[in-house]
């Protein structure tokens, strides 16, 4: 009989299904394994193992050693006291020991006499406090000879999850097999009900095969539902959006630059996109100075010759007049910013153009997303430094026109494992080198004992007439402390730089935040002492010297960022980074790579190996979230064969309706993956 995915169900039943399991140890179990079901308590798998089956003498034990003894119990030694513990004299033969009990006794094991196997740690005083485990020498099947240990909580013990873990695994149907043929040979791997037995109840130590089985079917089961997700978006109607290049070939002669080799690669890639009858939904991403505005600017223009208006969507007023200021200056067609600081009768004109489609172009913040705001016939909305609104303002901007594609652009490099793991709905387009002439930036590493050394270098800079950024910590564990660290430095520099210095950071009122970076932008101020809030759309090619403090607390593709920001003018710059004297390893090997190289993609793959992926954009960036087996970061071989095998799936068996696409059906159910099949077969 064919296995349903409904044959699961008992799977995806309450852990108070399991005997044993009521309300109360529910919820702990719940706490420790990250969910509900029994599926989740299967995914809870130990983090190692004691191996038990060795046995050894009691003259022979260690202290501290854990140990597993066959021994007679000599006498019970009853306490004195209700604070004295309950003593049980044993003995091998090869000398004598203590079983030693504060809390409650188990009389009915021990009699003198009775031969036992006990496990336990011994201590320097040949006692063993709590044994793990007595049973009968005559019964060796009730001593655990593997004995499994899993991540706890507080309240709940390894004893509570032993037999529901059991039960559990009754509960597992003969699956099909989902996995390829050759790559079951090649790997030598078990099946699915089988690397779980090894897992959850061995009773040999688990070779890597078993975890790596299914560390590879959660990948599998991702990438999918990934590749599926991205079909359904193809199946959402769109429209062709096709134009004949005059409107284009007129911004770049005002451009004044040819398209390098890279952004004429992204342009055709996102123009397939725009020419097909399906919505766009592409990811660009392009590294610190590679081009993506002028590649955004020739998408809109696109779709303006087509007849459609497009919108570009900034996280900052700051960056959106950057963009006005850029389609001012080469755009061929009437633009305009919508921002909350346009008003009155300017914001009336504007939103009037938009909605009568006499300003094709759009640009602006959050605010173009608001319910006033409409446009005649949007064809491209193109988001910029995506991470910086939620999902819902993205989706907003989509909503704007029925058939409407959609650009999403990051300058900030995305690790390929990110991008096959949480971007794989979405065609991704790179965007590589720089601009010619822009200038390498130096890159030096200072510990913050020489402070003093710094400051000097940044008055003789300043003194010939350079701009300084000076970037302090995101410490992550409050906004008033990472609030305390900028105005501390702000405080302590004053005096020495008082005439030059400006303060910009997230708590302070946008518009007073908004005219601190403008006065940076003017030259009216010339050292910016500054959150990351300068991390992107911060363009001031006079600026040359970038100094990060406590750089070690910062992810390196948040520091390349950072680093961006300098080397954009003509003048040689620097980026001096700052760290803590006591600097850990993995720390000194990531700021080595920041001086070694610019390649934002390189240190962007390699942070993410050295750190994890995490939210590399902001506070957290370590830890890889919404994976219960597989480990992205270091599973990064396993996630891209799986990535080519779900594609030859998926282009063999689209509808997953052969065998292997029905077995597959059933991994992803049991991976929580099976929204995208729904989605996809239902329309």
């Amino acid at each position: 009989m064919t296995l349903r995915p409904h044959d699961l169900d008992p799977l995806f039943a309450e852990l108070t299904s399991l005997r044993g399991v009521g309300e109360a140890l529910g919820k702990l179990m719940s706490r420790a394994v990250g969910g509900r079901r029994v599926i989740d308590l299967l995914y809870h798998l130990p983090e190692s193992y004691i191996d038990r089956r060795e046995r050894t003498t009691i003259a022979r034990a260690l202290p501290g050693q854990v140990v597993t003894l066959e021994a007679e119990v000599v006498r019970i030694t009853p306490p004195e006291t209700s604070r004295q513990p309950t003593k049980v004299s044993i003995t091998d033969g090869s000398g004598f020991a203590s079983l030693v009990y504060f809390r409650a006794f188990p009389r009915n094991r021990f009699t003198p006499g009775t031969k036992l196997l006990i496990a336990g740690r011994m201590d320097d005083q040949r006692q063993i406090v709590h044994p793990d485990h007595v049973a009968p020498a005559g019964a060796p099947e009730t001593f655990p000879g593997i004995e499994q240990v899993w991540p706890l909580t507080a309240g709940l013990f390894a004893w509570h999850l032993r037999k529901p873990v059991k039960e559990a695994l009754t509960r597992l149907p003969t699956m099909p097999e989902w996995q390829d043929e050759g790559v079951m040979r090649q790997e030598a791997w078990p099946s699915y009900t089988d690397a779980l037995h090894a897992l959850q109840a061995p009773t040999v130590l688990p070779s890597p095969q078993p975890l790596r089985r299914l560390a590879y079917d959660e990948l599998l089961a991702g990438q999918i539902a990934l590749i599926q997700a991205r079909a359904n978006v193809k199946l959402r109607p769109g429209r062709a959006l096709l134009g004949d290049g005059t409107l284009r070939a007129r911004a770049l002669a005002a451009f004044g630059h040819p398209l390098t080799a890279p952004q004429r690669e992204v342009l055709h890639e996102i123009d397939a996109d725009l020419a097909a009858p399906y919505r766009m939904s592409r990811l660009l991403q392009g590294d610190v100075g590679s081009g993506k505005t002028l590649v955004a600017i020739l998408a809109m223009l696109r779709a303006v010759e087509a007849g459609a208006q497009a919108a570009i969507m900034a996280p900052t007023e700051l960056l959106a007049r950057q963009h006005a200021r850029t389609l001012e200056r080469i755009c061929p067609v009437p633009s305009a910013l919508l921002a909350s600081s346009v008003t009155g009768r300017e914001r009336a004109r504007v939103l009037d153009g938009f909605a009568d489609g006499s300003i094709p172009i759009a640009v602006g913040t959050h605010a173009l997303v608001q319910d006033g705001v409409v446009f005649q016939d949007l064809g491209l909305a193109v988001i910029d430094e995506q991470h910086r609104f939620g999902v819902d303002q993205r989706l907003m901007l989509g909503a704007k026109g029925e058939t409407t594609d959609v650009l999403v652009m990051t300058a900030t490099p995305i690790p390929r494992t990110l991008l096959l793991t949480q971007w794989g709905e979405m065609q991704i387009s790179r965007l590589s080198g720089k601009p010619a002439g822009r200038k390498p930036i130096r890159t030096t590493t200072h510990p913050l004992s020489k402070l003093a050394e710094v400051c000097d270098a940044v008055a003789r800079k300043l003194a010939e007439g350079a701009r300084v950024y000076w970037v302090c910590p995101m410490v992550g564990e409050s906004e008033a402390i990472d609030l305390a660290a900028v105005e501390q430095r702000y405080a302590t520099l004053l005096p020495r730089f008082g005439a030059f210095m400006g303060l910009a950071h997230g708590r302070l009122d946008s518009s007073v935040r908004e005219q601190a970076l403008a006065d940076f932008a003017s030259g009216k101020t010339r050292l910016l002492v500054a959150t990351t809030v300068i991390e992107v759309g911060v363009d001031v090619p006079e600026a040359s010297v970038m100094v990060i403090e406590q750089a070690e607390r910062f992810g390196l593709a948040q520091l390349h960022q950072l680093r961006g920001r300098v080397g954009r003018g003509e003048a040689e710059s620097f980026c001096l980074l700052l760290y803590d004297d006591a600097l850990r390893e993995t720390a000194e090997k990531r700021l080595k790579l920041l001086r070694e190289t610019e390649d934002g993609f390189r240190i962007a793959d390699e942070d993410f190996r050295l750190r994890g992926g995490g939210d590399l954009i902001g506070t957290r960036q370590s830890g890889t979230p919404g994976w219960r087996i597989a480990t992205p970061e270091t599973d990064e071989g396993l996630l891209h064969m799986a990535h080519r095998d779900a594609q030859v799936l998926l282009e063999r068996d689209p509808e997953l309706t052969s065998d292997r696409g029905q077995a597959a059906r059933l991994l992803l159910r049991l991976f929580d993956r099976n929204d995208a099949t729904r989605t996809l077969h239902s329309g």
